[in-house]
């Protein structure tokens, strides 16, 4: 089986140039005085986002949940779901993000020790005798070298819009 972090410190090498989004924590601050405290998102790092994958610098990720810091700005909501999603924009920027900034939270640290025995982790398995990646929850596999080839090209190159 090819191995895994050499694939991905190949990747590295090629991504030194391209930007980062941040990577953070949700947290919840203890009460002062009986008062609850809004949680927040606090940085923890930074990675390259790669579709399902977050490339750190020595370790590798599954996304979790995508957000922005920015002031939610309008306190009105028709649904509680734009309401969440604020109030997690919000929290990130509470957290020290910078205005506008993408940021990456319950995102699950790899094992690719395990993906290289020929188990799985996350959407990395090692069947077959070559990494692959599972590059959506109802998709099939990937073999992970080409999978990481296409998205390196597409950051480099993002499509007209993207």
């Amino acid at each position: 089986m090819d191995d895994v972090r050499s694939i991905f410190d190949a990747a590295r090498a090629r991504l030194a140039d391209l930007p980062r989004e941040g990577l953070g924590r949700m947290t919840h601050p203890r009460r002062i005085l009986g008062l609850t405290r809004a949680p927040r998102i606090v940085p923890v790092g930074t990675a390259w986002h790669l579709g399902v994958l977050l490339v750190g610098d020595a370790t590798v990720m599954a996304t979790g949940e995508i957000t922005r810091a920015v002031d939610p700005g309008r306190r009105g909501y028709a649904a509680e779901s734009a309401r969440h999603r604020a109030e997690l924009r919000a929290a990130a920027l509470r957290g020290g993000f910078a205005d506008g900034d993408t940021v990456h939270f319950g995102w699950t640290e790899l094992d690719l020790d395990a993906v290289a025995r020929g188990e799985a982790s996350g959407p990395l398995s090692g069947a077959g005798g070559e990494p692959m990646v599972r590059w959506s929850a109802s998709g099939g596999l990937a073999p992970l070298r080409g999978y990481l080839d296409e998205r390196i090209e597409l950051l480099r190159h993002p499509p007209p819009g993207a």
